[in-house]
């Protein structure tokens, strides 16, 4: 098997061509491969198109991009969030997106959007969203998305990115775009792969190994299975001159910090532990001429060990000397399971292609907590705890038709339709009673220096860093939806096509009714030259999580110019206590896109520049922190206590807060050069730039303004603004010489800010290049190895950062490349 790395990056017509639907049974490995030396215009797509007449890349009349497994594989990055994030130039994550689980599973941004309003397919079916919530991330907070890490990179056989809403043809949550993974359908072969790295001068060790069979079945059948493991060590960050628990003794370290766990201190290392375990199935079988039965699953493992806020030393009044004489540094424990399965029959039906299927889905998530312990149990506290668990369930049924008619118009009149029942579920379960309750203890005055100076005290209730989820905390809540969309589309002339498509939905809860619309078009000027745009509306409803979620948690916020820790309680929007502050019911975000672009392909060079406009009304965010010493005090404290709610600083909670208008440009070249004896080089250049603007901000509830409290404040609305960069540009080459391959990238992410609640506070980093670089060789005609370094010159961001006592801050937390600099690895491929 000839394995090519191909470089291109979100070429409209760039890649692959591949069967029109993931079910059909697809070319050899080897054919696969080989054929990605010869990728164009004419690549088959199936997302963002219905109807029985495959459509190319290259007539598609919005923008749509595909990725090959090649792409995937040319970078020693840990997951597929990472990799997108690698090679799409409007996807970004920051490097620490806050407390809680958006520490461990990270938030991702697509134009300046949360994950949220990115549909995630998998086989062309919708895929089941995390049950993780982003509540403590400053960037993309508050979100829910799917959870794109958890399926083997070794299952995908491609990955079709659309550019442009599709809520009218997909439903809630395609307002940005959507993707869908697209299973790798070779029908026998394998491969094995395994990849092992490290960062330059923190440690941060990965191995990541890789597995994926395939075999027929009958006449025509396949089965593939993929695995998938990975060990990714945390990175520590004591290398950094500034980090530092203690204060210096005389101008040099205590020497207490030999004994300290740095990897938190600094804060530009990896905290987490990961151990991930994925894998899939993908099958198809022909059960007559005319029906064909089709399974894909996914199953996977993960488990994370998170060294979450600061070391706690000796003299703070949680550590407990009787337990940790020394302090002691607080470590989340998340363990996971995640599956979804789909089972479907394809047939064709008097004249009509049909398309049955079910598919069920769920995260289960049981979260714990090690080497800390519950200070208000006094010295017989336990020192790990559990913690709760969070689940998502979704179960899908769709029926799909699709049919060409001739009308006599210059082309078929595609028409498709379907109907779709979905019934979702969100479960918080509460964790042990020690890891949440007050014990009552009372720190004594026993002459030592430790009871001087707390003696008397109640130590805050719960554990120190999180909390477990209370009685008061969990919750069950459920609905249901039915949903039923046309789309019809057919070529006016032989240059102008057209297409309309239409989606009305149901649900059970107060996401009500809804209904959106789509127009898209495609003139061809001159062969190769075309423009295309259209206009759509779209919806998402509130996701389960926004409505019940419910904890307490003690984090750390920036309150002008200082980062303060507060105990602070997310409240259920229907909550009393919510409701006390101002929270309404939530309803549905509606969208209005516009997009506008033009296409250009002449032999090897391909050009495509697309605009848009993405308008979203009653947007859901997240509220500022309400009870912080600058934002209500005292007076809030009062409310929460009168509504059931006490030993807690802070409130937030969900609400349709704001609308906002995001505009853009995406623009995509590529350009291949065959030079005979020298080799093929592929250069490819995207850009990317959004600006997002709030349109409008709801009226400040009446009890807030009476006691000057704001709901939505200057730092949360700035985060929706700045903290991502708005501009990106990827840059690669890609040169095949025989058994020898080079892949070069280079990316610049613009310019950032951390705001504060005051402008003076606000820090701002400015835009830096990264450069990956990949060496590959086949040593044989089935063993092939590379080297390469993400990162090469081990970049960081600014010193710009608000730097607290131990050091940590400096670089911030939103930095889009990663805190932790350069990472090298090695990989060695193996077909058979």
């Amino acid at each position: 098997m000839k394995l090519l790395l191909s470089s291109s990056v979100l070429a409209s017509g760039l890649l692959l061509a591949t069967p029109a639907s993931a079910a059909d049974a697809a070319p050899a490995a080897e054919a696969a491969a080989d054929a990605a030396s010869d990728i164009g215009g004419d690549a088959i797509i199936v997302t963002g198109v219905r109807g029985a007449t495959p459509r190319t890349v290259a007539d598609s009349p919005v923008p749509i991009d595909v990725i090959t497994p090649a792409e995937l594989k040319a970078t020693g990055r840990t997951g597929l969030k990472e990799i997108l994030g690698n090679i799409i130039p409007s996807l970004t994550m920051p490097a620490l997106g806050g407390g809680g689980t958006s520490a461990s599973v990270r938030p991702i941004s697509i134009r300046g959007l949360s994950g949220d309003y990115l549909l995630v397919l998998v086989n062309g079916k919708r895929r089941h969203t995390t049950s993780l919530i982003n509540n403590l991330s400053r960037v993309s907070g508050g979100s829910t998305p799917v959870d794109i890490d958890l399926i083997p990179t070794n299952a995908v056989g491609r990955i079709e990115v659309l550019r442009d809403g599709a809520a009218a043809q997909y439903g809630s949550d395609a307002i940005s775009g959507v993707i869908n993974l697209i299973l790798d359908s070779s029908p026998e072969g394998g491969e094995f792969s395994a990849t092992a790295g490290q960062l330059y001068e923190k440690g941060g060790a990965l191995l990541q190994q890789s597995l994926g069979y395939g075999t027929r079945l009958g006449d025509g059948g396949f089965a593939r299975v993929s695995v998938e493991a990975k060990f990714h060590d945390r990175a520590d960050s004591s290398a950094d001159p500034i980090a530092r628990v203690f204060p210096l003794v005389n101008g040099q370290p205590d020497p207490r910090e030999g004994s300290v766990d740095h990897v938190i201190a600094g804060g530009y290392g990896r905290s987490n532990r990961d151990k991930i375990i994925n894998s899939s199935f993908n099958a198809e079988l022909p059960l007559s001429d005319t029906l064909k039965g089709y399974t894909f699953s996914t199953l996977s493992y993960r488990d994370i060990k998170d060294a979450r806020g600061a070391y706690a030393p000796s003299t703070s009044i949680g550590a407990l000397p009787q337990i940790y004489p020394s302090g002691f540094q607080a470590y989340r424990r998340i363990w996971e399971w995640d599956y979804q399965t789909t089972w479907g029959l394809k047939a064709q039906l008097g004249g009509w292609d049909a398309d049955v299927s079910t598919s069920f889905g769920r995260d289960h998530v049981r979260l714990g907590a090690e080497n800390t312990l519950n200070p208000s149990l006094g010295p017989t506290s336990p020192t790990s705890f559990f913690m709760g668990k969070q689940v998502q369930t979704l179960w899908v049924n769709n029926l799909d038709l699709s049919r060409a008619f001739d009308v006599g118009l210059a082309d078929k009149l595609e028409v498709a339709l379907g109907v779709e029942q979905r019934w979702e579920k969100f479960q918080n379960i509460a964790g042990e009673p020690d890891s949440y309750r007050d014990g009552g203890y009372v720190v004594p005055v026993d002459g030592t220096g430790f009871g001087q100076a707390y003696g008397g005290k109640s130590p805050s209730p719960g554990l120190v860093s999180f909390t477990g989820t209370s009685p008061a905390d969990a919750s069950s809540i459920s609905r249901g939806n039915v949903a039923a969309y046309l789309d019809v589309s057919t070529k006016l002339t032989p240059a102008w096509f057209v297409g309309l498509a239409g989606r009305f939905e149901h649900y059970t809860d107060s996401a009500g009714n809804t209904f959106s619309g789509k127009f898209s078009t495609r003139y061809e000027l001159a062969r190769g030259v075309a423009l295309r745009g259209g206009v759509n509306t779209g919806f998402r409803a509130p996701s389960l999580a926004q409505t019940a979620f419910s904890t307490t948690q003690n984090t750390v916020t920036v309150v002008g110019n200082e980062r303060v820790t507060t105990t602070s309680k997310f409240l259920p929007v229907n909550s009393a206590a919510a409701q006390a502050l101002g929270a309404q019911s939530l309803k549905p975000e509606k969208s209005l896109n516009f997009t506008a672009g033009l296409t250009f392909e002449r032999g090897p060079f391909r050009l495509t520049v697309d605009g848009y406009q993405i308008r979203i009304d009653d947007r859901i965010v997240k509220t500022d922190f309400l009870g912080t010493a600058s934002n209500g005090g005292a007076a809030i404290k009062a409310i929460l206590v009168a509504n059931g709610v006490a030993n807690v600083d802070s409130a937030q909670f969900f609400t349709n807060a704001i609308d906002t208008r995001t505009r853009g440009v995406d623009v995509v070249g590529e350009y291949t050069w065959r030079t005979g004896g020298l080799g093929t080089v592929r250069l490819n250049a995207a850009w990317s730039y959004f600006d997002t603007k709030i349109l409008h901000v709801i009226d400040n509830p009446a009890q807030l303004s009476a006691i000057n409290v704001v709901l939505f404040g200057r730092q949360v609305q700035r985060d929706l603004l700045v903290a991502t960069p708005k501009s990106k540009v990827v840059l690669s080459a890609n040169w095949d010489l025989g058994k020898a391959r080079i892949l070069a990238r280079a990316t610049r992410y613009g310019q950032y800010t951390e705001s504060s609640s005051v402008e003076a506070s606000d820090r701002t980093f400015g835009a830096k290049w990264v450069a990956d670089l990949e060496l590959g060789y086949e040593l044989s005609d089935h063993v092939n190895f590379s080297v390469g370094a993400n990162n090469l010159f081990d970049s960081y961001p600014e010193r710009n950062g608000l730097v607290a006592q131990d050091g940590s801050g400096a670089y911030g937390s939103f930095a889009p490349f990663g805190l932790s600099g350069g990472f090298y690895y090695s990989r060695v491929g193996v077909t058979f």
